[in-house]
């Protein structure tokens, strides 16, 4: 595994899924495969469970790692080819990224898109750059349309809350939010979960906010939440902005939020975010605060699935 983008720069999901509990369960185990070797990990956009998690399995690999806020440390970067640069931006990130690739053997970048133009959020522009002129291999940290490394951490958490031998009924269900959140999370768990195999998936969404069909492929979709949440075995929260006008906020239905009564309604589900998370918006204090909730569990997943993810990186360099 060179890069780190998605599901589809990974060979074989069961082995990173199986190395992530291995990680788990011996975090050192690997302390000197990265020695002498530095991760950079350039922030264009805020972090804390995806830096923090991050840095430390690292660490636990030998890795000397380099954190570089690149919103509010550096230059102002202009990303348009062909711009001519008489505004606030100063340097382009085709001198920035070549120049980090001379500095790191390997870097991690985390973007969001501007939910102002589908086509411009949805090329990947800023991932791309850094695939295309660094040099390096690249971890997404998080991008314009896609979390990979939270998804893995999902995945790991799911196998862990499943003992049985049927496929579980997991539901990524839609909630409210006071403003336009990316696509990237719930494009991210669609696609791990159906490329996994091992669960049945079902998204359930007001009208207006499909998520794109690439990503969603093999998943049931509704508009119907009471329908989804029947029998459900986890149910995932999340919000994301409108698909179409896309990324505006046409829903202020707050009855999409999860309480204990739609809890009910399920198979006992286990409950997850992917933090952080709008207490008695987004998801009831009261479904937070009980027995069903796997937030933390969740989160603490991150650390190990990027051992994971860094590991496979590190052997395929």
């Amino acid at each position: 595994m060179y890069h780190f983008r998605s599901v589809h720069d990974v060979p074989d999901l069961p082995a990173l899924l199986a190395r992530a509990r291995a990680f788990k369960a011996d975090p050192r185990q690997c302390i000197e495969l990265g020695r002498g070797k530095t991760l950079g990990l350039v922030f264009l956009n805020p972090s804390t469970r995806t830096r923090i998690s991050t840095q430390i399995a690292a660490r636990n690999l030998g890795l000397e790692v380099v954190v570089f806020n690149a919103g509010t440390e550096g230059w102002a970067l202009e990303f348009a080819d062909g711009a001519v640069m008489d505004g606030a931006s100063v340097e382009h990130i085709r001198e920035a990224v070549p120049v980090l690739g001379q500095y790191f053997d390997m870097l991690g970048v985390r973007t969001f898109p501007a939910l102002q133009n589908r086509t411009a959020d949805y090329s990947e522009t800023v991932l791309g750059k850094f695939t295309d002129l660094s040099g390096r291999p690249v971890l997404s940290l998080e991008s314009a349309t896609l979390h990979p490394l939270q998804s893995l951490a999902d995945l790991l958490t799911i196998q862990e809350l499943w003992p049985h031998k049927r496929r579980p009924r997991v539901v990524l269900t839609w909630a409210p939010h006071i403003k336009p959140l990316p696509h990237c999370v719930a494009n991210s768990f669609a696609q791990w979960v159906t490329a996994w195999g091992e669960a049945d998936l079902v998204i359930t969404h007001p009208e207006g906010y499909a998520l794109d069909a690439q990503y969603t492929a093999g998943a049931a979709t509704t508009t119907n939440q009471s329908e989804a949440l029947d029998g459900a075995d986890f149910v995932y929260i999340k919000n994301w902005s409108a698909t179409e006008p896309y990324g505006q906020i046409t829903c202020t239905d707050r009855s999409w939020m999860l309480s204990p009564e739609k809890l009910a309604q399920t198979n006992q589900a286990r409950v997850m975010h992917c933090l952080p998370v709008r207490r008695d918006l987004e998801l009831g204090a009261a479904v937070l605060d009980g027995p069903h909730s796997a937030v933390v569990q969740q989160a603490g997943n991150r650390g190990w699935a990027a051992q994971a993810v860094l590991e496979g990186m590190i052997m395929g360099y």
